[in-house]
Formats: C-alpha cells, sequence, structure tokens
C-alpha cells in the first residue's frame, strides 16, 4: 500500500474564520474566472519512495444548481512503474469534483470507490485545489512578497476504512505570493505546510507519542496488511507546495509538491497497536507535479 500525501480538507466553520482573520482584497491577484463548458487537461507525475507513475485528469467546467462554478475530473492513462495500467470499470466512471469558486468549499472524494494506486493522484490533485481556494479566500495577495500564515491545526483524514484505517496530518499554512509577471501573466503562490505546537491527530498507542523529527508528530497511519496484520506509523511531515497561475482566467497553469515525512513504523498483531515489533526508522520523499496540457 502507497503512503499518501493528507488532502487539505477546509470546512465550512474554517472557512468562516478566514472571513473573520483576512477580509477579502478586491486587488488580490488570485482570482478564478470561470466559463462553463471549458475544458482542462492535467499531465501529473509523481515519485513515491520506489514508484514512479504518471497519469491524466481531463476536466470540465460545470454549474451547479446553487449557481457555483466546478471543475469535474476524470482519470485515465496510468503508467505505473514504466507500465501502462488497465483501470478498473469503477475507477473509469470515477469523477472528482473540484472548485477555485469561493462560494463553495471543498468536497472530500468517496475513497473506497476507487483502486488504491488513485488515491495518492486525487488527494493531490485536491491539494493543489484547496491551497489556492484557501488562498483566494485569504484575499490579501497582491504584490509579490505578501504573506500570510495560517493557523489551522485540525487533522485532515485520507482513511478509506478498507485498506487505510487511520491516516491523518495536521499542518498550518505559511503562505507567500513569490512573484507577479505581468508580462507573462502569471502569478506564482508557495504554501508551505508545517507542524502545528498542537496537531490533534489521533494516536491511538503510547509509542506513537514520542517525538520523530523534532517537533510534536503531526503525521499517522495505521494499514491493514494482507496477512491480517496492520503496520502502524507515525512521524512529521512538512510539504512545500508551488502553484503557476494565469492572472488572466486564475486557472492553474502547472504546480509542484515536495513532500519529505520522517517516520517510523512498526508492525502489530493487533488492532491497540500494542503487541508490535521493534520500530524501524522509515524517511519518505514524495514529489508530484502537474501541468496544464495547452
Amino acid at each position: 500500500m502507497v503512503k499518501m500525501l493528507a488532502v487539505t480538507l477546509l470546512i465550512c466553520g474554517g472557512s468562516s474564520l478566514i472571513a473573520e482573520q483576512a477580509p477579502s482584497n478586491n486587488s488580490n491577484v488570485l482570482v478564478r474566472r470561470y466559463r462553463a463548458g471549458d475544458e482542462l487537461t492535467y499531465h501529473m507525475k509523481g515519485v513515491n519512495e520506489d514508484w514512479k507513475y504518471e497519469i491524466q485528469a481531463d476536466g470540465i467546467v460545470k454549474k451547479d444548481s446553487a449557481g457555483t462554478f466546478f471543475e469535474e475530473y476524470r482519470w485515465s492513462n496510468l503508467i505505473s512503474n514504466h507500465q501502462k495500467v488497465a483501470l478498473s470499470s469503477a475507477d473509469i466512471d470515477f469523477r472528482q469534483q473540484l472548485s477555485l469558486d469561493l462560494n463553495r468549499n471543498p468536497r472530500f472524494p468517496n475513497l473506497s470507490q476507487v483502486d488504491p494506486q488513485l488515491i495518492g493522484p486525487i488527494t493531490d490533485l485536491m491539494t493543489f485545489y484547496a491551497d489556492l481556494w484557501l488562498a483566494q479566500k485569504i484575499g490579501k495577495f497582491t504584490h509579490a512578497g505578501d504573506h500570510f500564515y495560517f493557523k489551522r491545526s485540525a487533522p485532515n483524514s485520507w482513511a478509506d476504512g478498507k485498506y487505510v484505517l487511520i491516516g491523518e496530518d495536521s499542518i498550518d499554512f505559511d503562505f507567500t505570493l513569490e512573484d507577479v509577471n505581468r508580462s507573462e501573466n502569471i502569478a506564482t503562490m508557495m504554501i508551505r505546510h508545517v507542524p502545528p505546537e498542537n496537531p490533534g491527530i489521533r494516536l491511538p498507542a503510547d509509542w506513537m507519542h514520542k517525538p520523530v523529527g523534532g517537533t510534536a508528530n503531526n503525521w499517522v497511519q495505521v494499514q491493514r496488511t494482507k496477512d491480517g496484520k496492520y503496520l502502524a506509523a507515525v512521524g512529521k511531515e512538512t510539504f512545500d507546495v508551488k502553484i503557476r497561475l494565469s492572472l488572466a482566467d486564475g486557472k492553474i497553469l502547472s504546480g509542484s509538491i515536495d513532500n519529505p515525512l520522517e517516520t517510523i513504523e512498526r508492525e502489530c498483531a493487533d488492532a491497540a497497536l500494542t503487541h508490535c515489533g521493534d520500530s524501524k526508522p522509515h524517511p519518505i520523499r514524495r514529489k508530484i507535479e502537474i501541468s496544464l496540457e495547452r
């Protein structure tokens, strides 16, 4: 089972807090201008430990009954470790809805419907959208160098209940508008995801509370293995998300995720994670790139 990045999941209460902390600025350069029927195709490349993959996401802009815009994506052309993978009919039929419309909060997809190999790409694509949605919502980015630190400190989950029983991380956001290039009509955002003082993630066993990376542990994952045991890991996660977007319409043109984790893991015989083998250090480095095909 491939370890994956937790997606940024924003709830209604969180967006209300954003509105109180950072009133919208009409000169905000981060504005998505939608047009129903527009089509987008993203090519994604990923490296997750020893797994390398490429995949394609084809989207179309739609409008819901409330009048808010969203992009609906289907996934195809998965290449795993240089081998083309035939997707199941369920994977082919799966549709992911993403949006940069500020009147539509990010929505987490039902990951139990898809093959485990698609969970990483699905959550990573959502991370780009949710991070940029939050930057737009903050409304404080006008000039290169503009900066805002947002304390979230509430856990995100990527558990599917089938393969991943617990999958949580907790991060704060450190936003910087790195560049506004008027000649090329492109803005560049950097969003650093950093551990909060009190992560608040679920740590079901006492041994998981000892800090792994010099700060309070902010990442945990418990998987059910094929032989009926449990693989449990805990540690420190940070990641940097860089997004280049069009100043003309706010489309994401390209993006990258650099996601290092410092973890230890133990194989356990019980779900309570009390009868476990020795802990083993397991550093993880994930790198993801997306690009909009013209």
